[in-house]
């Protein structure tokens, strides 16, 4: 523990990234972090210590190549919960990451990857299937999953840097399900329902891609947040599955939900609050799916069932997930966001 001093954070100010500091904060608070902030003020910096008081910015998007190789080259720990899909970013990451190891032999810098559990979608279209795959992610092999699938392109450029013998990295990939909830971070709701809400009151109906009866594991964004604590407690003591072996599903067992349930629920909620015009859920027009083409199937189409069996080798159990489900929480998610 005491070698790993410092982290530099990218989507410290997201829903699971600011989530996750209020835990670090608490168990960790002498670990410095460093944050890649976009449009610095004096008002975001202050939102960032109100989180994290051991903490400091710098200033940058994710495609300042630059500024973020220069960064994880001199980090102890690279904490990434921003964009699971700008690959240059995390290209720049390993970059940095490399020349940190070559600069530092015999002490590999730690790089914690949050994606997500898109790439093990099954490409259902939305359609009912007979029998769905469910992924352990012990023994998974990124290799196995449908290249067409989302995060692949950064996920195996970090296996494979954690699987190097010289100028080492310490890899951890973290794929959370369906996160949801009201944070108590910066951002309050999640990415998944804010796009849905803009196009349903675009639209004056919820829809899904096809008949939406695909589903995923989901997860209560304070559960995801004490996973990825976990992990990272895990690796400080050297106790964490890494490179090949460190792929970690974050993902409960309770029951799932298909998306035509849950925008159901999003678009009886919005109509009776005369928000919309129409109740319930319907297959969206093709003007809405066409312009994600095989990517929006891929992730909104698809069945992703997982087993998030590295996370209970570690004690982790979903407990906000058991309190407050999916569908109870959207009404109050809904609220949160309307607000935003």
């Amino acid at each position: 523990m005491s070698a790993y001093k410092n982290i530099f954070f990218l989507g410290a100010t997201g829903y699971l990234g600011s989530e996750f500091l209020l835990l670090l904060n608490r168990e960790f608070p002498g670990l410095h972090v460093v944050a890649l902030i976009r449009n610095v003020t004096p008002e975001r910096e202050a939102q960032l210590r109100a989180l994290y008081p051991n903490s400091s910015v710098v200033e940058g998007t994710l495609d300042d190549d630059v500024v973020i190789k220069e960064q994880a080259a001199k980090a102890d720990i690279v904490i990434n919960c921003a964009s699971s899909d700008h690959t240059p970013s995390v290209i720049s990451t390993l970059a940095g990451l490399e020349i940190n190891s070559q600069k530092n032999p015999g002490k590999p810098p730690l790089y914690l990857h949050v994606s997500g559990c898109g790439i093990i979608s099954d490409n259902a279209r939305g359609e009912p299937v007979e029998s769905v795959k469910e992924w352990s992610d012990i023994g998974l092999d990124l290799k196995d999953c449908d290249r067409r699938n989302m995060h692949l392109d950064s996920d195996i450029p970090i296996v494979e840097a954690g699987s190097r013998k010289e100028n080492p990295v310490r890899t951890i990939i973290y794929y959370p399900g369906q996160i949801y909830g009201v944070g108590e971070g910066i951002q309050k709701t999640t990415l998944w329902l804010r796009i849905f809400l803009d196009m349903t009151k675009k639209l004056g109906f919820a829809g899904t891609w096809g008949p939406g009866a695909n589903t995923m594991n989901n997860i209560h964004v304070k559960d995801c947040a004490n996973g990825l604590l976990l992990v990272l407690k895990a690796a400080l003591e050297g106790k964490a599955d890494e490179g090949p072996e460190g792929l970690y599903f974050s993902a409960s067992m309770e029951p799932k939900k298909t998306y035509h349930e849950w925008t159901k629920v999003m678009g009886d909620y919005l109509f009776e609050k005369g928000i919309i015009t129409q109740a319930g859920s319907r297959p969206l027009p093709n003007e809405v799916v066409d312009p994600l083409g095989e990517y929006g199937w891929s992730l909104l189409g698809g069945n992703l069932f997982v087993k998030p069996e590295r996370l209970a080798k570690l004690g982790w159990e979903p407990v906000e997930t058991k309190k407050t489900p999916l569908l109870e929480s959207l009404p109050s998610m809904i609220d949160v966001a309307l607000q935003g």
